[in-house]
């Protein structure tokens, strides 16, 4: 070959390797974010932020989520019948013939929330119904009219909670059938079901063209990939107990975690509550005194299924900060946050790495 075709082939490979590198670079995605918010589900505001590739992607993702939300908000409903759908709260009321068929997510939640139960050694019970109701019924009252508020009979309390026991739901799982065999036991699914659904509907986003996202659904957040702006982590904030009174630009969060594909869930005395003679009275139960507890503010879950980080939340919040951290280290895949009652901060080991207030930042990659 002479030497003019030598050169003529060198020249043509650098000019095909520069139309390669032209064609990958023109090829690389460009992802912009949204963000949208709807309320009517779950009793709070749902926020989903998300990176995609155009405006109308990321609509038919949170299309689809939020038709997601609303389906799985009706079959866990407690308070409300819908046509067409055997949910909680026609298990409760319903005086047709038992057991009752019901839709496979709800027989899912149930049957998840009975083989959880032993683990939290009780402290979080979807029997405990007729006990809740009380409760809430008391704070109703309390947030139409302050002057009225009372707390709920304790011989009422106990009356109901004679029927707590758990093992009177009974399941079927190859008919996707729920038996309550006692009439009087009523199944609340509030410590567990926003961050069930929020699970759910994750799993399917992640599935989706959209997987960098990040949904509030209330306080209940679940990350997926991480932001495509180039930061490796979504940040999210722990939020100041006493925030909604004392809050000023940026002075209402305790701290803030840099995190994805995890779920970040928090129980606290500061958001569902009355006062009663000058003492705060919040939603959170314990299955042993019937009352609320006063051993933290607020406890945050960290682990990657928003539902059990849910139903953990509530369960450790329960109980005093040792025994809670006794429980998270014996577990795999979770960490916790707890606010105390003396404003300190503590948390697990497997935490303070994401921790701002500890040094960790969030670079871009």
């Amino acid at each position: 070959m002479g030497v003019f075709m030598k050169r003529f082939v060198s020249f043509s490979l650098v000019f095909c390797l520069c139309l390669i590198l032209l064609s990958s670079c023109a090829a690389v995605k460009k992802y912009d974010k949204y963000t949208m918010s709807f309320f009517g589900t779950f009793d709070t505001v749902i926020t989903i932020q998300g990176f995609a590739q155009s405006k109308e992607t990321f609509d038919k993702v949170t299309s689809e989520a939020e038709a997601s939300f609303r389906e799985y908000h009706r079959m866990f409903d407690n308070y409300h019948s819908y046509e067409g759908i055997n949910n909680v709260y026609v298990l409760n009321h319903s005086d047709e013939k038992r057991p009752l068929t019901v839709p496979k997510p709800l027989f899912n939640i149930i049957k998840y929330s009975k083989e959880i139960y032993p683990l939290v050694s009780g402290q979080f019970n979807i029997a405990l119904g007729s006990v809740i109701n009380l409760w809430h019924d008391a704070r109703a009252e309390a947030e139409l009219d302050a002057t009225k508020a009372y707390l709920p009979d304790i011989e009422k309390l106990s009356r109901a909670n004679a029927h707590t026991n758990i093992d009177d739901i009974v399941l079927d799982e190859a008919n996707l059938t729920v038996n309550i065999t006692d009439p009087d036991l009523k199944i609340n699914l509030g410590a567990i079901a926003k961050g069930y659904a929020t699970e759910l509907v994750a799993q399917e986003m992640l599935k989706s063209d959209m997987t960098s996202f990040f949904i509030n659904a209330g306080g209940n957040i679940r990350l997926g990939d991480a932001p495509m702006d180039g930061r490796k982590n979504w940040g999210v904030s722990i939020q100041d107990p006493d925030g909604a009174i004392l809050s000023s630009a940026n002075t209402d969060l305790m701290e803030v975690l840099f995190l994805h594909n995890v779920s970040v869930v928090t129980s606290g005395d500061y958001q569902r509550y009355f006062i009663y003679q000058g003492k705060r009275y919040h939603h959170i139960l314990s299955p042993e005194t019937l009352m609320p507890t006063d051993f933290m503010r607020s406890v945050t879950i960290i682990t990657e299924d928003s539902g059990y980080a849910d139903l953990l939340s509530t369960a450790v919040f329960l109980v005093p900060y040792e025994e809670g951290k006794a429980l998270v280290d014996s577990l795999t895949g979770v960490e916790a946050v707890w606010i105390l009652n003396d404003r300190r901060v503590m948390m697990t080991e497997g935490i303070k790495n994401t921790a701002r207030s500890l040094g960790a930042t969030n670079p871009a990659e």
